[in-house]
């Protein structure tokens, strides 16, 4: 793909721009990588994105593949490993929030059948489909990520303000924000 086509947020970087050719804004209805990418996100406030997609494979390894059922038993004594490991952003909020948020996640599961479901019936199983032709017409957040936002706040679930939340539906696809001269905006939306 030529770069002067390619979304410009991917710039150079080989690892942002097979993120970008390959993964973000294909529409996700698999359960494990819609936790893992919600850990992610949440891992990524205040951060770069590019910082944790260089830390993805030691978050993977340090969550157990991003099984909730498995994070969601781990206690103070995996937690304090999980702080020494340089593989993931070592800060005790986000770390506590992986693990609250693994039991939230399974709580939603039993709930409403799947994660998916209850995600993908906010947009009636559709990716909403954005037409921004520039980089500055990409808004930070949405009325839709504001009304998930506070969904998942309720349920217990933490580091998912709407900013955080809208970056989340951009990545597993319920939002297509590939720019409109972007080749990928039109391969994802066929999906």
């Amino acid at each position: 793909m030529s770069e002067s086509l390619r979304c410009p947020w991917a710039g150079t970087d080989p690892l942002y721009v097979a993120y970008h050719d390959e993964e973000w804004g294909v529409p996700s209805r698999d359960d494990r990588h819609l936790f893992e990418m919600l850990v992610l996100e949440g891992a990524q406030a205040g951060l770069s994105w590019i910082t944790i997609l260089r830390k993805r494979e030691g978050y993977r390894t340090a969550f157990a593949g991003f099984d909730p059922a498995t994070v969601a038993r781990f206690g103070p004594g995996d937690v304090e490993i999980l702080l020494g490991n340089p593989g993931i952003v070592r800060n005790r909020l986000k770390v506590g929030s992986a693990i609250g948020n693994a039991k939230a996640f399974l709580a939603l599961q039993a709930e409403e059948g799947s994660f998916s479901t209850w995600l993908w019936r906010y947009v009636d199983g559709l990716p909403v489909q954005g037409a921004f032709r520039e980089m500055r017409e990409v808004p930070a957040k949405t009325p839709l990520a504001e009304r998930i936002s506070k969904d998942l706040l309720k349920r217990g679930f933490r580091f998912v303000g709407p900013t955080i939340v809208y970056a989340y539906l951009q990545a597993v696809g319920v939002v297509n924000d590939h720019l409109v001269g972007c080749p990928r905006r039109r391969e994802v939306s066929s999906r």
